[in-house]
């Protein structure tokens, strides 16, 4: 599939540092070069780096360029593991959830007129790497009104993984181009609960947002999954008829 063409270029930067084509500790040729090189946008270059970044392959060092790792500055703290979209979600569902409980008792006005600023903003962003954006500060704002510093450290993490991983932030872009409305409304739900501090309303709010969004992913894997047996199919036709022909 084409928005998943940057994991095969991915594991042509892989196989090439391997070979000592790309030496560790080096600089990759430029993003121009490369998509020359493989073929493919600039934009697929990006997503394969990304890819690679975050699994400790790569360096991308702002104003500089894409470094491979020598080893020496690996940090497995820093490095993320590969997780579905799915995987993913149900961990936030599990401790966003806690989290919007733990901070019903104790949120503050200040905190709600934040987040209702968040809300205001999100209704009226057309940018989809905005609202990503202010998503994620509405929902690391509720995080740190916990009060549990390691709630949401795992919040911020579990983030991370949100935009850093490229095959999990194309599958939120599936899903949230088109649920603008929904998911407005869900937030809105969360903050009503927060603002009553109401700990169980706070928890059911935030898990039905999940449990709604995770519905939402599986039917695009399954719609994905038809279109790409529908596609195969369709070559295999086109292939025997041409053989019958020949």
């Amino acid at each position: 599939m084409a928005d998943r063409l940057f994991q095969g270029i991915a594991d042509q930067i892989v196989a090439l540092i391997d070979e000592g084509v790309f030496p560790r500790g080096t600089r990759l040729p430029g993003e121009r070069e490369l998509a020359e090189r493989f073929n493919v946008s600039r934009v697929t270059i990006r997503e394969a780096a990304i890819a690679l970044q975050a699994v400790g392959v790569l360096r991308i060092k702002t104003g500089s360029g894409i470094y491979v790792a020598d080893g020496t500055d690996r940090n497995d703290d820093t490095l993320l593991p590969k997780v579905s979209a799915l995987e993913l979600t149900e961990a936030r569902s599990l401790f966003e959830s806690e989290a919007a409980a733990l901070a019903a008792p104790v949120i503050s006005a200040e905190t709600l007129a934040k987040l209702d600023d968040l809300l205001a903003a999100m209704a009226v962003e057309q940018d989809d790497e905005k609202s990503t954006e202010i998503d994620r500060e509405f929902h690391m704002t509720i995080a740190s009104a916990s009060g549990n510093a390691a709630i949401t450290h795992v919040i911020r993490t579990l983030w991370r993984l949100r935009t850093e991983l490229p095959e999990v932030r194309h599958t939120h872009e599936s899903v949230c181009h088109h649920d603008g409305m929904t998911r407005q409304d869900e937030h809105a739900a969360v903050v009503e609960a927060l603002r009553s501090h109401d700990p169980q309303g706070a928890r059911l709010a935030m898990r039905q947002h999940f449990q709604r969004l995770l519905g939402s992913m599986l039917d695009a894997t399954e719609e994905r999954a038809i279109s790409e047996l529908k596609r195969k199919a369709q070559e295999s036709r086109e292939r025997f008829l041409m053989s019958a022909k020949i």
